[in-house]
């Protein structure tokens, strides 16, 4: 069994999964909008360009999206965070510092009691996250 984030967006699936896979050194491994889809023809027009569904593989990792349909808006993303175990500080501080821009930082990354490296922030998406370290590399 896998358990995998799904996330749902208002519009911005296609920006927030481009910069995710930038960030996290991801691979997007499917992207379908309503337009290449077989529900096109019952969508309108102007929503064609929305993303029905997408995936993202980081390692052995898979996150997954959508756009919804404006009369089904998504209020927030308030009380769901993704958490990231890396391997190292470097890459704890590479990967904070990549979904921190243009975003809200929560808590600075730092060492904790429990870890060498941990944070957590707000990405520009509205998404929360988590950066964990517990080695200290």
């Amino acid at each position: 069994m896998k358990i995998n984030p799904y996330l749902i967006f208002n519009g911005d699936c296609k920006a927030a999964f481009t910069f995710y896979a930038q960030a996290l050194g991801g691979q997007i491994e499917a992207m379908m909008d309503f337009a290449s889809s077989p529900m096109r023809d019952e969508v309108p027009a102007d929503l064609h360009n929305l993303i029905l569904h997408t995936c993202l593989a980081v390692g052995d990792q898979k996150i997954m999206g959508s756009d919804t349909t404006p009369d089904r808006p998504t209020d927030d993303m308030a009380g769901c965070s993704i958490s990231l175990n890396v391997d190292s500080i470097k890459e704890a501080e590479r990967v904070f510092n990549a979904l921190a821009e243009d975003g809200k930082i929560e808590m600075p990354l730092q060492a904790t009691f429990w870890a060498a490296r941990f944070g957590m922030l707000r990405d520009r998406f509205g998404v929360a996250w988590m950066v964990n370290c517990e080695k200290d590399q």
